[in-house]
């Protein structure tokens, strides 16, 4: 294993195991943490294929892997989890602190990365979780753990938009993508207009790239579509304001996307909406890897 890993923490759970490693960024320029849940099939003979989860404002590495109940079905469909923060955090290389929100906003800045790239100061010295996400993250986890490059990508609100955007961005990358009450059109909500403002600056051309209804809309290449699950709760306290599912639908309508977008009647934002269907989820995905 490499020395950028250190193991943070270990748990045996249904036969596998659930772990937490810190390793230095080179994307994002300071330390950072993930969670990854090995099933008890893999080995250096059997690597399993791999889910990469993630997560919304304000959490981090463990909100999922403690509240989402997934670990049994995984086990039992012998795929990983991996489970990075939303965000860099902590000091960089230079023991600089990373810079976050000076009024203490809780959608922007430390938990509210957005899954982009920033190019504006003072983000873009550490805001690059698109390209880790992308690129290092997976990098690393196949150069050290039992897996093969078989991936599928899903996420919940801010998580959402970063899974739904990422395969939408990469469908070579991924066999499945899925979300629970994604942020679908960043663009035109304010949680995705003050944090692309910061992130990207004030010209929309630039946060055009980001959002995944309108990435959608134009995907038309039926050989690049990803297979995609959406639930959305019909009483989630963000719907109107925030989530816009209906802007993701029409784009799938237009483009003839692969998108199943299920309204779940009752169920708001929390980890209660997410537990209820995880199974679901996972054997959607787990479809679309043995493919």
């Amino acid at each position: 294993m490499s020395d950028n890993l250190q193991q943070v923490s270990i748990q045996r759970v249904y036969s596998g195991e659930h772990q937490q490693f810190t390793h230095d960024s080179k994307a994002l320029n300071c330390a950072m943490r993930f969670a990854i849940f090995m099933p008890p099939q893999a080995s250096e003979d059997n690597k399993v294929p791999v889910l990469y989860w993630l997560s919304g404002l304000t959490c981090n590495d463990e909100n999922f892997m403690q509240k989402a109940g997934a670990l049994r079905i995984a086990a039992k469909l012998g795929m990983a989890i991996v489970a990075p923060d939303t965000s860099p955090r902590g000091t960089d290389f230079n023991g600089v602190e990373v810079f976050d929100d000076e009024n203490g906003a809780y959608d922007l800045g430390l938990g509210a990365g957005f899954y982009i790239n920033a190019t504006q100061e003072p983000w873009n010295k550490h805001y690059k979780m698109y390209n880790y996400i992308v690129d290092e993250l997976p990098e690393l986890i196949e150069a050290n753990f039992p897996v093969s490059n078989k991936r599928s990508i899903s996420g919940h609100s801010m998580g959402g938009h970063g899974a739904l955007m990422i395969s939408l961005k990469n469908p070579e990358r991924y066999a499945s993508a899925s979300a629970f009450s994604p942020i679908c059109q960043p663009t035109t909500c304010p949680w995705g207009q003050k944090a692309f403002n910061a992130y990207l600056g004030s010209d929309e051309k630039n946060w055009q790239t980001y959002d995944s209804s309108l990435l959608m809309r134009h995907a038309t290449n039926k050989n690049q579509q990803v297979p995609t699950l959406v639930s959305q709760g019909s009483s989630d306290n963000f719907l109107a304001e925030q989530l816009n599912p209906e802007a993701l639908q029409a784009a799938a309508l237009e483009s003839q996307y692969p998108l199943t977008l299920d309204m779940e009647m009752g169920y708001d934002h929390s980890y209660y909406f997410i537990s209820s269907f995880i199974n679901e989820h996972l054997k959607f995905h787990g479809v679309h890897l043995e493919k």
